[in-house]
């Protein structure tokens, strides 16, 4: 509704400046414009008028530099209010309230092209090779239950899996008295060197809260926005480490059941439909169980060494999974929440509904 009712804002602006270009070339006599206006500055009137109208397009298509067009308007708009300003001063209440859009969207803007810098670094170091087929041969030392759940995710006898992109939608809040907060995600996770890139977009009590979760080969940061202008939470340091490991190896399990070949884990039989393992990378070896049900899904994933933020140690996590589904040829949960199990009892932060993935992007 905000979207609409600001670009219905715009191009009421930007309709009100084609008054200046009608003006001048005598097409319409408007009363309320006393002030004489040249043919020269009615095409810039006509200009600014279209600037605006385009603005308010892409904006309300969430085009990446609608921005740059609403600085264009704004900047030639308060010149032109300023040449005639007994009739087009308050004009400039206007251009004010868009100059703050246009900087919050170039805010948005400049904030996320950070998080797409550090991906495209990541293509840029990836080396193209030949991608191998996943075979039986590659998954004969997995545990049963693991090996029962690549073959049911589609995995054998399609390419190694050497990067991944995942697209979620869902919902999050901070604790249980917190109201959710809807949210689309984009992230790209590179398996040579364990990188995790994810990047979120939310929306809380009407405005817009961005985050960048970072983690390469094992250092990681967090960095959440107001409009992403304005910090409201930061965290790096060891147990940022551990737990985005935590994440890293998750995301694998979950969303990736191909890389669970991966030589830095090590797995351990529990019983016929669990087992643990050990991932390690760089210096952070994390822990988790994995639950799986008799048709081979993995239902469950839980780990005992990610850090809970607010209460200051680490606490028990889980990702119970649902909902499997072909996505883009491969059988995958569809649904995920995220829980930490508090002295107090479980506690779901986040909900994950998968809606893309792709594999070894280019």
């Amino acid at each position: 509704m905000v979207r609409i009712v600001f670009s219905g804002l715009l191009v009421i602006h930007g309709l009100i400046h084609g008054m200046g270009f009608a003006k001048a070339f005598d097409l319409f006599d408007f009363k309320q414009l006393t002030v004489p206006i040249s043919k020269i500055g009615g095409v810039f009137w006509l200009v600014t008028s279209l600037l605006f109208i385009i603005s308010a397009i892409l904006f309300l298509r969430d085009e990446n530099f609608w921005w740059l067009f609403l600085f264009a308007a704004i900047f030639i708009s308060q010149i032109l209010i300023i040449s005639t300003w007994h009739d087009s001063k308050f004009g400039s209440i206007l251009n004010g309230i868009a100059l703050i859009a246009a900087i919050l969207g170039y805010a948005q803007w400049n904030y996320f092209s950070a998080y797409q810098k550090d991906v495209a670094k990541n293509f840029s170091t990836i080396i193209s090779t030949k991608q191998d087929l996943l075979s039986e041969s590659d998954i004969e030392l997995l545990p049963e239950p693991v090996k029962k759940y690549i073959r049911y995710a589609g995995c054998v006898g399609k390419p190694k899996v050497q990067n991944f992109k995942i697209n979620f939608e869902g919902k999050i809040r901070k604790n249980d008295t917190s109201p959710w907060m809807p949210f689309s995600s984009e992230q790209y996770n590179f398996m040579s060197e364990p990188t995790r890139l994810f990047f979120m977009k939310a929306v809380m009590k009407g405005m817009q809260v961005a985050g960048y979760h970072s983690y390469k080969n094992g250092v990681a940061y967090m960095d959440i926005r107001l409009l992403s202008l304005f910090k409201v939470q930061y965290q790096e340091g060891t147990e940022m480490n551990v737990a985005e490991t935590v994440t890293f190896f998750n995301d694998m399990c979950c969303m990736a059941p191909a890389t669970l070949i991966d030589k830095r884990i090590n797995w351990k039989m529990i019983d016929d439909l669990n087992v643990s393992a050990d991932f390690t990378c760089n210096v952070i070896t994390i822990q988790a169980l994995l639950s799986f049900n008799e048709k081979g899904e993995l239902i469950n994933f839980k780990s005992n060494d990610r850090y809970a933020a607010d209460y200051g140690k680490k606490l028990p996590w889980a990702t119970p999974l649902k909902d499997y589904k072909m996505k883009n040829g491969f059988r995958l949960a569809g649904y995920a929440e995220t829980i930490y199990t508090y002295p107090e009892g479980d506690q779901c932060y986040g909900t994950f509904s998968l809606t893309s993935v792709e594999y070894n992007c280019e």
